[in-house]
C-alpha cells in the first residue's frame, strides 16, 4: 500500500520526473521498487529512455501553428491525442481505488487504455468504471480454458480488442522483487485469476504465478487459436524485430506495441525507439504500429510518432500520478504530456498530428 507522507502541491509537480519522485515518498520500498524495477541490471531500462536523446527534431519555420490537433485513432478508434496508456499490473499498490482511477482519468482525457491481466480490480469493473474506449491485455495460460475464459468476459465486457503479451514464456528476472521477496499486501489479489498457495513459493509473487502459470509453449501456430476466441482485433505487443513484425502481420494481428516489456524481460534486448523504424519499415503500412518504453516527456511522444508509430504507450509515468493522488494524480500526468507534445508540435512547426511529415526526426 501507499505510504503516507505529505502530498506536494500539483502546481509544484511540473514533469514526469517531479511525479516520480513524489511518487517514490508515497509508495512502500516493495511497491516502489516493483514498478521502477527492471531485469538483472537494468540496462534495457535505461537503454528505453537514453535512447531518446540519439534523435533530433529537425524543426520548421514560419508555419502557422497557432492551432494544433493532436488527435488521431488506433485502429478506427477514435482519440484525443497519441499519447495512450499502456497495461500495468497491480494499481492498488498505488492507490486505493487501483484502476479504477486509472480508468476514469484516461476517459476523461478522451484517451484508450488497456487494462491488464494481472489488474486488482476485475476487468469488468474496469470496463464499467468509465465509458472511454478499452482494450485487454492478455497472457496465454498453459490452462486454456482460463485463456478462452478471459478472452469471452473481455468481449462481453465491452472491450475493443485483445493485446497479446508475446515476450514473456517466463518472467525476467528483476532482482529488486527477489530481495523483497515481492507480494500482494493483505488485502490485495489479482482480482481476474483464481491463485492458491503454490503460486508463491519464495522470491517474487509475479515470478512463481508466471513460472507455474504460464504457457512458455506459446507459438506462432498459436496466434490463429487466440484470433478465434473472440470478434475483436488482435494486437500482439512485445515484438522489436522486422522479421517478426512482418510475421505478425502475415498472421493476422490488426496491430503491434513494439515493447521490451519495460525493460523488465531481457536486459540485453534493444531499446523500443531504436526497434521502431525497423518494424514500421517491415509491416509496410498493412497494420498499424505503437510504441512503449522510456517517453517521459511530450517531446519523447514526437520522436516516435515521426518515426512511424501510430499512437504511444506509457506505463510507468501513469503509476506515478496514480500513487501521489489517484485519479486526479493520472489526469494531470497526461495533461502535462500531453501539453509538452503540443508545445513540441509548435515549436517543430506540426500543424496536425494525422499529417506529420516523415524526415522530420532523425538520428542526431
Amino acid at each position: 500500500m501507499a505510504a503516507k507522507t505529505k502530498r506536494p502541491k500539483h502546481e509544484q509537480l511540473l514533469t514526469i520526473s517531479d511525479y516520480h519522485k513524489a511518487a517514490r515518498h508515497r509508495l512502500t520500498k516493495s511497491a516502489y521498487d516493483y514498478y521502477r524495477s527492471g531485469a538483472d541490471a537494468e540496462r534495457a531500462l535505461a537503454r528505453n529512455e537514453a535512447a531518446y536523446d540519439d534523435y533530433v527534431i529537425w524543426y520548421r519555420t514560419l508555419v502557422d501553428v497557432a492551432e494544433r490537433d493532436l488527435s488521431t485513432s488506433v485502429l478506427g478508434i477514435d482519440v484525443k491525442m497519441p499519447i495512450l496508456i499502456a497495461p500495468t499490473a497491480y494499481h492498488k499498490l498505488a492507490h486505493p481505488d487501483g484502476e479504477l482511477a486509472t480508468a476514469r482519468a484516461a476517459a476523461a482525457k478522451g484517451i484508450l487504455m488497456i487494462a491488464s491481466t494481472l489488474a486488482t480490480t476485475t476487468l469488468e469493473d474496469v470496463s464499467s468504471a468509465a465509458p472511454g474506449p478499452k482494450w485487454f491485455q492478455l497472457y496465454v495460460h498453459r490452462d486454456r480454458e482460463l485463456t478462452r475464459a478471459l478472452v469471452e468476459r473481455a468481449e462481453a465486457a465491452g472491450y475493443e480488442g485483445i493485446v497479446l503479451t508475446v515476450d514473456t514464456p517466463l518472467l525476467g528476472r528483476r532482482i529488486r522483487d527477489e530481495r523483497n521477496g515481492f507480494t500482494l499486501p493483505d488485502g490485495l489479489t489479482m482480482a481476474n485469476l483464481v491463485t492458491d498457495a503454490n503460486d508463491h513459493q519464495g522470491g517474487s509473487l509475479l515470478a512463481s504465478y508466471i513460472k507455474n502459470r504460464h504457457d512458455a509453449s506459446l507459438t506462432w501456430d498459436d496466434v490463429a487459436w487466440v484470433r478465434s476466441l473472440s470478434h475483436l482485433p488482435l494486437i500482439l505487443k512485445g515484438i522489436v524485430r522486422a522479421d517478426d513484425a512482418s510475421r505478425a502481420a502475415d498472421a493476422g494481428a490488426a496491430a503491434i506495441i513494439v515493447s521490451n516489456h519495460g525493460g523488465r524481460q531481457l536486459d540485453a534486448a534493444p531499446a523500443t525507439l531504436h526497434a521502431l523504424p525497423g518494424v514500421v519499415g517491415a509491416v509496410q503500412g498493412r497494420i498499424e504500429v505503437y510504441v512503449d518504453g522510456g517517453i517521459r516527456w511530450g517531446s519523447d511522444a514526437l520522436k516516435a510518432l515521426g518515426l512511424g508509430a501510430r499512437a504511444v504507450f506509457v506505463g510507468r509515468p501513469i503509476l506515478w500520478g496514480l500513487a501521489v493522488s489517484g485519479e486526479e494524480g493520472v489526469t494531470n500526468v497526461l495533461s502535462i504530456l500531453e501539453e509538452e507534445l503540443s508545445l513540441a508540435m509548435a515549436l517543430s512547426g506540426v500543424k496536425s498530428i494525422r499529417n506529420m511529415e516523415r524526415g522530420l526526426v532523425a538520428r542526431r
